[in-house]
């Protein structure tokens, strides 16, 4: 009986082949494993990568709006507890003028008018972390109030004219085709504050003013007329104070909604590039133990040999 030669190259092929793909699949679970990652390039994630992309994005601009949101807020609340400080300004002048008539004595008046001038002036030329005036709206590089003092008004035909700001108020986007706007603009805060100041330093600088203590009818007229428009002034601004507090209740909703939309994109991002870790590293003890078993039927069987079948040679 002959026996023929016993071909094990195509076995051997075989089995290399089949350690080859252990080897890269323990590869790959070790790397999902360290990395926490699907995949480290585009080809790992495959027909996902376009979606992918597109959740990024849409993230990125999330953020950039959430950032601008932020600084949106801390204007409009800046922007409050200033509108808050003018009503009370306007109201004490309101109030001094109130008291004067009532006292018949205007002797301290003009020097009050001075500091609530000096005040509301401070406020309204007010500026931004970046240096720009709060109030100025599309001129916010120079004062939007120019008069530094009662006698600069009266030289002016009118108090809207010591106002040198812009006409478009600033807007923060809070979304995809969602705008706020949030700045405000002096001289729709300030003019009938400004006006009132006028009309006093105007009549005092007079043949009738020189206010002092016993007012002439003549001026307790004048002062009791001014009553009124001091009162107007402060109605005026406790509008833009309330404008402000609708800006802000914007704000605070788009702020809201800009954090859940971040939390969704980061769970579809998620849920697309990062490995579930209890799966991968089931998944990596079951490529280990492949491997090592690839590699010990290779290592088996190269100890075959026909010599191990024959019977042993008589003695």
């Amino acid at each position: 009986m002959t026996i023929d030669r016993v071909g094990t190259n195509s076995q051997s092929q075989l089995l290399l082949t089949q350690i080859q793909q252990a080897e890269l699949a323990l590869t790959k679970t070790q790397t999902q494993v360290t990395s926490g990652m699907v995949s480290t390039d585009y080809a790992g994630i495959g027909n996902k990568t376009a979606m992918l992309e597109a959740t990024r994005s849409a993230a990125n601009r999330t953020t950039a709006y959430q950032s601008a949101t932020t600084l949106a807020l801390n204007q409009s609340n800046l922007q409050d507890s200033q509108m808050s400080s003018l009503s009370d300004l306007a109201n004490q002048l309101r109030q001094a003028i109130t008291t004067a008539v009532g006292d018949n004595d205007a002797s301290t008046l003009m020097t009050t008018a001075q500091s609530i001038f000096d005040q509301a002036s401070q406020i309204l030329n007010s500026k931004d972390g970046n240096g720009n005036y709060l109030y100025g709206g599309d001129k916010n590089g120079q004062p939007p109030l120019t008069a530094t003092s009662l006698n600069d008004l009266i030289s002016m035909s009118s108090a809207s004219n010591a106002f040198q700001n812009g006409t478009v108020a600033n807007s923060v986007m809070v979304g995809d085709g969602q705008s706020v706007q949030v700045g405000m603009l002096a001289s729709n805060i300030g003019t009938g504050l400004m006006q009132t100041l006028k009309d006093l330093a105007d009549f005092n600088a007079g043949s009738n003013g020189n206010f002092s203590t016993g007012l002439t009818d003549t001026q307790s007229s004048f002062l009791s007329g001014e009553i009124q428009t001091a009162t107007t002034a402060a109605t005026q601004i406790n509008d833009a104070a309330a404008a402000n507090g609708n800006i802000n209740s914007q704000l605070t909703d788009a702020s809201a909604n800009q954090k859940t939309m971040s939390t969704l994109f980061g769970g579809f991002v998620s849920n697309i590039e990062e490995v579930d870790m209890p799966t991968a590293i089931t998944q990596l003890n079951q490529n280990q133990v492949a491997l090592q078993a690839a590699l010990q039927v290779t290592s088996q069987l190269s100890q075959v040999s026909l010599l191990n079948y024959l019977p042993a040679p008589a003695a």
